[in-house]
């Protein structure tokens, strides 16, 4: 035998031992966490367990710090870490103690709520099961988790994306103007996390690639690098997705995206990537019929599954095409309300009658608050759709201010077309009572005369 055959035998040999040591590692591990749960089971113990007693949009600072003592009580480590441009707290949380590093924050966005509650439920679920769970027990031992719930707490008190100075926080990493962005990047430094996960909502009529699907779900492995370069954290993210995506499939089948990946070295997701923590963006959306509860319960499934992956190895085994082929999001394709081939009645200045579709959108407030609406589009409308439809084909769609116009109040008047009414009669509208009436969203009247 020559050298080169002896050297080959020793390079293949040494490949067969560390293929078999590796298989045999992650036999033992899997053997020692024997009680891992399956997203139905994640899904399960949230409805039973979650400390979370309100919508998310309708949760303030006060509601947080009430939810902090909670887990306080439970034995998880909270501290005051900054204030706020109005001097409100600003909160961490921190729970494990092993060697890699996990930071996730929420809420830098005032009006972006979900992660918040999720992430109360996902620490009192970690510390209540630390010694009754041998995946969680594991967890404790190899990570340790620290979040910032509620970045921007005076965003959040007004329901605003901005903080107060009116200054987006997520396009402040690089001329850091604002205290709560200089806090999450010192407190990322002192930390040096493995992982981060930056936790967002986007707006509920964000659709799957060219579908008009919801986008309930959005995720991004974010590269941090301008020319868009791989690199093991990178890819070691995108796996982690899949997992999620596989997780959430169960639930939301259909309705999960892709962010946007464009570089942005004002954003904090591209930039604490670019110093050295391969974040992974996670944007929840909506789902028509559904309520901010099951937001909740999807954050917390895709966090706790993301988690559990980490020390289970299927983190390791997953496929990162998975993600790769996820649509990107797109918009413009949904619309809130659509009332479909009306015949639209203009009685001001310049009478006319024409059929239209008319589509109205709804724009972002609180649970608690009736939500402003507005005309979005009026036309041919046939190629896009809506989470709500109405065949008006036999209605006179009747604006009460007289014009019917791109960006005016969506509160109209409906009258059957078998009725006959002088729309230039003064107060036309008392003396023949419409038929139905909607306003801001609500059928006021008459609902149940229209096909949906």
């Amino acid at each position: 035998m020559n050298l080169i055959e002896t050297s080959n035998r020793l390079i293949l040999s040494e490949m067969k031992f560390l293929i078999l040591t590796s298989s045999a590692f992650l036999i033992l591990l899997m053997s020692q966490i024997t009680d891992a749960q399956t997203p139905k089971e994640f899904a399960e113990v949230w409805e039973k367990t979650h400390i979370s007693a309100k919508f998310p949009s309708n949760v303030r600072h006060l509601d947080v710090k009430r939810y902090l003592k909670k887990l306080e009580k439970l034995g998880v480590k909270v501290e005051e870490v900054g204030r706020s441009y109005g001097n409100r707290e600003i909160f961490q949380v921190e729970w494990g103690k092993g060697r890699t590093r996990v930071f996730m924050w929420s809420q830098m966005h005032g009006d972006e709520p979900t992660a918040t509650s999720a992430l109360m439920d996902m620490f009192a679920f970690l510390e209540t099961n630390r010694t009754k769970k041998k995946w969680v027990k594991k967890l404790e031992e190899t990570l340790t988790i620290r979040a910032v719930p509620m970045l921007n707490p005076d965003g959040a008190e007004l329901f605003q994306r901005r903080n107060l100075q009116y200054i987006d926080i997520n396009r402040d990493a690089r001329a850091l103007e604002t205290p709560e962005g200089n806090l999450l990047k010192r407190l990322r430094e002192e930390f040096e996390p493995d992982f981060g996960f930056n936790l967002h909502n986007q707006q509920e009529l964000t659709t799957v690639g060219k579908t008009s699907n919801q986008a309930t779900i959005s995720l991004l492995a974010v590269s941090g690098r301008e020319n868009g370069e791989s690199y093991p954290g990178l890819e070691r993210n995108k796996r982690i997705c899949g997992v999620m995506i596989k997780a959430l499939n169960q639930f939301i089948k259909g309705n999960i995206g892709r962010y946007d990946d464009s570089y942005n070295p004002r954003a904090f997701g591209d930039m604490i990537s670019a110093w050295g923590t391969p974040v992974i963006l996670v944007e929840t959306g909506g789902l028509h019929g559904k309520d901010e509860m099951f937001l909740i319960k999807l954050n917390f499934i895709a966090f706790l599954t993301a988690l559990q992956s980490m020390v289970d190895g299927t983190q390791e085994k997953a496929d990162e095409e998975i993600y790769e082929n996820l649509p990107f999001n797109s918009s413009g394709r949904l619309y809130n309300y659509m009332f479909r081939d009306a015949t639209v009645v203009n009685y001001g200045e310049n009478y006319e009658e024409f059929v239209a579709d008319v589509a109205v959108n709804r724009e972002r407030r609180r649970q608690e608050t009736l939500a402003p609406t507005y005309v979005r589009e009026i036309g041919d409308l046939s190629v896009y759709k809506a989470l709500e439809e109405y065949d008006m084909l036999n209605y006179y769609l009747v604006p009460p201010n007289g014009q019917l116009r791109l960006g005016s109040s969506s509160k109209f008047l409906f009258y059957k077309k078998t009725r006959k009414i002088d729309w230039t009669e003064e107060n036309f509208a008392e003396k023949h009572p419409p038929d139905a009436v909607f306003s801001k969203g609500i059928w006021i009247k008459g609902k149940e005369l229209f096909v949906k």
